[in-house]
């Protein structure tokens, strides 16, 4: 068995028995499809909620909840699996400072975790499991041949959805 490292703003694609592991998912946002059909999965590890966010240069796909998901999707495709049977399980956007007032920009978590749903609905994808914000890092590790999705919470201990 493969255990594939998805980094920061990065994604990949699984097939049995290969697993997909993320680590230090703070205000990011780890998002899994499967096609549980063709036992497909696919994970990326979300950093901010839009591409309009960056700045010049070359775009990374895999930071932007906007491009992240369309590409993992496709990325999944090309290895056999259909949109029409992917689902989808979330898991971080923790809000991981405290700050006063209500400035909407230093709610990275939670808008992660909104950019995400909204993708995922244009890409008429279900999200059958969460475990989003809070103010606790996880990482979390994905079982292509099972379908689960371990998370490990700090201070939280693990759980499977």
């Amino acid at each position: 068995m493969e255990i594939i490292k998805i980094g920061m703003a990065d994604l990949g694609v699984a097939k049995p028995p290969s697993r997909l592991r993320t680590t230090g998912l703070g205000s990011c946002v780890g998002v899994v499809l499967y096609d549980h059909i063709h036992k497909v999965a696919g994970m990326a590890h979300v950093m901010l909620p839009e591409s309009s966010l960056a700045k010049g240069g070359e775009l990374s796909v895999g930071k932007y909840a906007d491009t992240a998901i369309p590409h993992l999707i496709q990325q999944m495709q090309k290895e056999g699996a259909a949109s029409r049977n992917m689902i989808a399980k979330l898991a971080g956007g923790a809000q991981m400072f405290a700050f006063l007032g209500g400035n909407d920009m230093m709610r990275i978590g939670p808008r992660n975790v909104e950019a995400c749903k909204t993708a995922l609905q244009a890409a008429q994808i279900k999200i059958i499991a969460e475990d989003t914000g809070g103010n606790c890092g996880r990482t979390i590790e994905f079982d292509s041949s099972t379908g689960v999705l371990q998370i490990r919470t700090v201070n939280q201990g693990v759980k499977e959805v």
